[in-house]
């Protein structure tokens, strides 16, 4: 056997085990990639590599999207399919797959996005961390995590993570799993809930390279980060 990283370009293997806990194999079942998956690899491709979300805009909308769920989507950019994280400032793409699941793209359509979409590629955000009140007690989240709650501010929908400092708003919706919604269920967070902008503190992001694999199995196309795909034992 040996890693996922290590299968060469246009190589057929089948998926024998997958390392790690259930988060990782969470992560990995959401792009179908399970123990008895055959899979492709189509090229090896070096992207950015950041901790925080991503910055994209469509239809006039800026959105924000944590990492795992970018990760998970993919674009055409001049007749060629890629991975989302492939875009740079500025560039756009046409959305053409977004998961494998049909609760995913429920996910993202609650954002805006779509199938045929076509999406700006912003930046790269830093790992920020957001401060936040609820019933007078202070909770802190990712600006990713902050993403998949949607809030009702002066008539408006917004993500929580646009939030301005000391201003309020009603929790509409949380996007996500049962998992996430437990997670915030036990921060105090829950759809009609009232929250509060406390402050950010901001990281400056680190900008490096990294490596994601591209792999198509059967007609669908996956792109899995070089951390999960280390974790993919196949022959």
């Amino acid at each position: 056997m040996k890693l996922l990283t290590e299968v060469e370009p246009e190589e057929t293997v089948t998926v024998k085990k997958i390392e790690g806990g259930e988060e990782a194999k969470s992560h990995l079942g959401e792009l179908s990639i399970v123990e008895g998956t055959v899979l492709t690899v189509v090229a090896t491709e070096p992207v950015h590599v950041h901790a925080g979300p991503i910055s994209l805009k469509t239809a006039g909308k800026e959105l924000v999207i944590a990492r795992g769920w970018a990760d998970k989507i993919m674009v055409e950019q001049e007749g060629e399919v890629l991975p989302l994280l492939r875009l740079e400032t500025g560039e756009k793409g046409t959305v053409k797959t977004m998961g494998s699941s049909k609760s995913f793209e429920g996910y993202l359509t609650e954002l805006g996005i779509e199938m045929g979409s076509e999406v700006e590629f912003i930046k790269h955000l830093p790992d920020t961390t957001l401060v936040f009140k609820v019933d007078d007690m202070e909770i802190t989240m990712g600006e990713g995590q902050a993403s998949k709650v949607l809030v009702e501010k002066e008539g408006q929908t917004i993500q929580l993570n646009h939030l301005k400092e000391g201003e309020n708003a009603k929790i509409r919706k949380i996007i996500g799993g049962v998992s996430l919604l437990e997670k915030f269920k036990q921060m105090g967070l829950a759809e009609g809930g009232e929250i509060t902008s406390v402050r950010k503190n901001v990281q400056p992001p680190v900008p490096k390279m990294g490596t994601y694999v591209s792999a198509k199995i059967g007609d669908h196309l996956v792109t899995v980060g070089r951390g999960l795909s280390e974790r993919v034992w196949v022959e």
